[in-house]
């Protein structure tokens, strides 16, 4: 009994110091963001704002270009996550069958897919030939389907009792109506995970406007805190004498990356409670 508490103890120490090893960069740059110009390029631990300032935010949101850029990352998100989740799952509900005709073929293709890629350059031609260059739709359409996404609500679908499809075509039911009122709804778990996930990759991506979009109208927020992060390093080497450029550079950077991290923190929540398995529980007697 002693050996199990001081285990637990010990258990409980490590999992603390691992959450504040975890929290306190974070909780850095929250308190630097809110800290003066000056205090912000001063070196040292900070748990507490130094010289209180609000003036790094007012820079941001008097940035007409990353309130464009913010609007472009939470729509591409938007409609990146609902695209992508429907058309997965509409994927994943047809390779659940196991009578689907060539559904092996299906596999094979989509099993090498996890395996190998075109490449960068193959990729960008693609891109150029379909015409998404410097379009919107660049961030939705090659993010619409993935395999391995397809795999993990495959899974799902196939745990859901056949017998509850087989009473709705006998009431009349068509495919699409026991796909949109029956499995959808059942799957909210899985589809709420893939849709967090998803959520996150399109959130933070910026190697796809890096690549395909010159257009700064279309740049999401994530690719406009990375120019800011650029132009802070060339202005750093160009100016060693001055500390004045790269500080205001620096106080935009930490606004910045403190705005564009609490809108997904804030989504998890909601999402949070349909990880739930067992949702399903007495639907069906068998």
């Amino acid at each position: 009994m002693k050996e199990n508490r001081v285990f637990n103890a010990i258990n409980l120490l490590c999992i603390s110091v691992f959450t504040i090893l975890i929290i306190f960069p974070i909780w850095d740059i929250i308190v630097a963001s809110f800290s003066s110009p000056q205090a912000q390029a001063s070196a040292g631990i900070r748990l507490w704002p130094k010289e209180f300032s609000i003036e790094s935010y007012k820079l941001v949101f008097n940035d007409a270009s990353i309130w464009n850029a913010f609007m472009i990352s939470v729509l591409k998100t938007v409609v990146g996550v609902i695209t992508h989740v429907f058309f997965t799952a509409m994927v994943a509900y047809g390779m659940s069958k196991r009578n689907l005709l060539g559904r092996n073929f299906y596999t094979a293709l989509g099993v090498g897919t996890m395996f190998f890629s075109g490449g960068m350059i193959p990729t960008y031609l693609l891109m150029k030939d379909l015409g998404l260059l410097d379009s919107f739709w660049v961030y939705i359409i090659p993010s619409l389907f993935s395999y391995f996404d397809m795999i993990i609500i495959m899974n799902f679908f196939r745990e859901i009792p056949s017998s509850l499809e087989e009473s709705a075509t006998i009431d009349g039911a068509g495919v699409w109506t026991i796909f949109m009122k029956i499995i959808m709804p059942l799957s909210m778990p899985v589809l709420a995970t893939i849709a967090l996930f998803n959520g996150v990759f399109q959130w933070n991506d910026y190697m796809t406007a890096k690549l395909y979009i010159s257009n700064e109208a279309l740049h999401p927020i994530q690719m406009k805190l990375y120019t800011i992060i650029v132009q802070q390093q060339a202005q750093t080497m160009q100016s060693t004498a001055s500390v004045v450029i790269p500080t205001t550079s620096l106080s935009i950077q930490l606004a910045t990356i403190v705005i564009a991290t609490v809108p997904i923190v804030l989504v998890y929540p909601f999402l949070q409670k349909y990880f739930i398995s067992g949702m399903m529980i007495g639907a069906v007697k068998e």
